[in-house]
């Protein structure tokens, strides 16, 4: 009995450790949030001319919201938001370049979730900002 409470602990353990010192690879998860939205069948319509702004689908999901203003000014206002996000970090990107990807762990596990955003200048007024969201580890989230 003892053993098998010994090695329930050690199990537990390593899952904890895998999860939270798993490397990653940037350059799989910076990915195109065009990518995700046509995956989902969102390229349909303009998702600006769309109803729909969100789309779940399985382990994440993709948004997009017209705001004021130009694409690297947003995105930097996004950027400021998420870092102030508890557990949250950059992985990639920057608000010059055009798309941002963060990392935020949930606070028992330390469950990595990617969020990547990226900015769309229409006009001098105008912006889209469109965001793909997703789990490395299973396929819904609780956030703890």
């Amino acid at each position: 009995m003892t053993y098998a409470l010994l090695l329930i602990a050690a199990t537990l353990l390593a899952f904890a450790a895998y999860v939270r010192l798993a490397p990653t690879d940037a350059a799989r998860w910076h990915a195109d949030p065009t990518e995700a939205l046509s995956a989902a069948g969102a390229l349909a319509l303009s998702p600006l001319e769309s109803e729909r702004k969100i789309i779940a689908m399985p382990g994440g999901a993709v948004a997009w919201v017209e705001v004021l203003g130009a694409g690297p000014a947003a995105l930097a206002r996004l950027d400021e938001i998420a870092l102030a996000t508890p557990r949250t970090t950059r992985l990639a990107g920057s608000p010059e370049e055009g798309r941002i990807t963060w990392v935020t762990r949930s606070a028992l596990w330390g469950f990595p979730d990617y969020t990547t955003a990226d900015a769309i200048t229409h006009d001098v007024a105008t912006s889209e900002l469109r965001l793909f969201a997703r789990l490395r580890f299973g396929s819904s989230g609780s956030g703890r």
